[in-house]
């Protein structure tokens, strides 16, 4: 294997997961008895340019598929992010009823709503059906498919062309990373700006944040990694903000490498000068995180083993992506984890996949009243905790699991 931006030889392992199924490859009744398919989860970080990549053994079409679970208006939390991230945009930008805003992997229209609202216009750009369609039932007009030099073309042929082109946690997603980056090159206008969110590699090791590893993560990515991605296709990042999003987020700015008008601000220099101080772009420091991961595998095992033998019943909250990986690498099934409970009826009655643990609503927490509830999502602790304060009245202690395992009374 080959790095993806480089193309340098791949051989040092950052992490090896072994295998499990696709995150989000949920199960129904009828498929429990039925074979499942695995895939190796191993990650490799490039020696030359310190991508941080997963083999693509479980290809991008067969992941994002027309009965995708993700929806994105599920979380109150995210949709105040994106209407916050709405606000800022327009008046940073001073975008208008003549600007065109552009979404890649928009999803449900969970953001684009929100131009929408403030009479801007809108395009979302999102490879499955059913989520596609529940944004275009609230006018937001969809294209599906998957994004890149072939699709940017197509649209800018049509007179498509992004004042605003945005992307939240897709960057990481796309198998090759660098057609992604040259679409975005073609479709952005020559005065255009682009915004991208995704997950900061340095908070994944610092946070021992290994759960958000899966197949749909095909890269993790580094500021250092992007800004070289980016020039590669003729692109400057200009700015970046540190977020608090899933565990630590960047949000990068960028603009096409002629347009000399917007100035690149100090925060790209800040922020390059922190990674190469905590190491990023030194190969020891992505060393030892196999290590840091099995801990949390032992404490996990130990924490449940405890409470069934203690006649104890446990839960999970949220059938997340990195929930799955947490439980498939600890090898946790439904003897020791009762059920999990999820707000997006999109997962309930159905099963995790590999663990097979029942998916239902929250009114069961209620019912079955448990001693513990695992919060599966763990970037959205306090959101949760808010919700199901009421475990509180019957005992019940809240469980989180990274970056080690806490019990919260």
């Amino acid at each position: 294997m080959n790095c993806r931006f480089c193309k340098r030889e791949l051989k040092d392992v950052f992490i090896d997961l072994v295998n499990s199924p696709a995150s989000n490859s949920f199960l129904t009744k009828e498929e429990l008895n039925a074979p499942e398919v695995f895939y190796p989860l191993k990650v490799y970080t490039c020696s030359g340019c310190f991508l941080v990549q997963v083999d693509e053994y479980k290809k991008s079409d067969a992941i994002f598929d027309n009965n995708y679970v993700y929806f994105s208006s599920y979380s109150k939390s995210w949709l105040a992010h994106a209407k916050k991230y709405t606000g800022m945009m327009v008046d940073r930008f001073n975008l208008s009823d003549s600007s065109q805003v552009i979404e890649v992997a928009s999803n449900d229209g969970y953001l684009l709503q929100y131009f929408q609202e403030r009479k801007i216009p809108v395009l979302g750009i999102e490879p499955t059906a059913n989520t596609a369609e529940v944004a275009r039932e609230k006018g937001i007009e969809t294209v599906v498919d998957f994004f890149g030099v072939n699709l940017a073309t197509k649209l800018v042929e049509k007179g498509i062309k992004a004042d605003l082109l945005l992307g939240n946690n897709v960057l990481a997603h796309v198998p090759d990373i660098m057609d992604f980056v040259g679409g975005m090159k073609i479709i952005l206008k020559g005065t255009g700006v682009i915004t991208m969110e995704f997950p900061h590699l340095m908070q994944l090791v610092d946070n021992n944040q290994f759960d958000t590893i899966y197949h749909e993560h095909f890269s993790y990515l580094s500021f250092h990694t992007v800004q070289k991605i980016f020039a590669a296709n003729g692109l400057e990042l200009f700015d970046v903000e540190e977020l608090p999003t899933h565990g630590g987020s960047l949000r990068i700015f960028a603009k096409h490498l002629e347009y000399a008008t917007l100035p690149v601000s100090t925060n790209v220099t800040k922020l390059l000068e922190k990674e190469k101080a905590r190491g990023l772009t030194s190969m020891q420091y992505y060393s030892g995180f196999q290590s840091k991961a099995l801990n949390v595998k032992l404490d996990m095992l130990d924490f449940l083993i405890t409470q069934k033998k203690n006649g104890k019943k446990v839960a999970g909250y949220g059938a997340a992506a990195k929930g799955n990986t947490l439980l498939n690498f600890c090898g946790v099934k439904n003897d020791l984890v009762d059920f999990v409970v999820d707000a997006n009826p999109h997962k309930q009655d159905k099963y995790l996949p590999a663990s097979h643990i029942p998916v239902t609503s929250e009114s069961k927490i209620k019912k079955e009243k448990p001693d513990y509830v695992i919060i599966l999502p763990w970037n959205l602790k306090e959101e949760v905790m808010a919700q199901l304060m009421y475990i509180k009245d019957w005992g019940g202690k809240f469980v989180v699991p990274i970056p080690s395992l806490q019990i919260i009374d």
